[in-house]
């Protein structure tokens, strides 16, 4: 598996899982009925924030990954991230690799450590791979998220320093 660069040619592939997964309305606090325009406009983000892609040895997008500063000015030293995996790919360390991969590169880009805002605590496999690459659940936001089958569900604040 290779991570790169995301460039606007993968976007057309990213697209359809992005939009299944926010129309599942199940892990992200987007609109479910989000447009095309604006979810590319959220999800190719450009310098200092990076997207990212990982394929396989057939250039096959698997799943991809954002990451950016999570504040402005004094807060900039944090990073934070989004990550997507394809469907059809899960279950092949997709998520682990993009999570090493933004992890090495916010560290080597001077970040002091890594938070993610918004973690839905019923995603038991995604707070599963956070903790084991050494996240902490600083806190839980209760009911903060409406799952459309468990009802409303907390929304974990996650954190590692770097």
């Amino acid at each position: 598996m290779l991570i790169r660069e995301a460039t606007p040619a993968d976007w057309p592939v990213i697209w359809p899982f992005l939009r299944g997964i926010v129309a599942a309305g199940e892990t992200y606090t987007w609109p479910r009925d989000i447009g095309e325009d604006r979810a590319r406009d959220m999800w190719m983000l450009t310098a200092p924030s990076r997207t990212v892609v990982a394929v396989d040895e057939a250039g096959t997008v698997l799943g991809t990954a954002k990451m950016n500063p999570n504040h402005m000015g004094p807060g900039a030293h944090i990073a934070s991230a989004s990550f997507m995996v394809d469907p059809a790919h899960a279950g092949r360390g997709v998520g682990r690799a993009l999570g090493e991969h933004v992890l090495e590169r916010a560290r080597s880009e001077g970040y002091r450590a890594m938070q993610f805002n918004a973690v839905v605590e019923s995603n038991t496999s995604a707070v599963a791979l956070w903790r084991s690459l050494g996240f902490e659940v600083l806190g839980t936001l209760p009911e903060g998220f409406l799952h459309p089958r468990l009802g409303y569900v907390g929304l974990h604040i996650m954190h590692r320093v770097l």
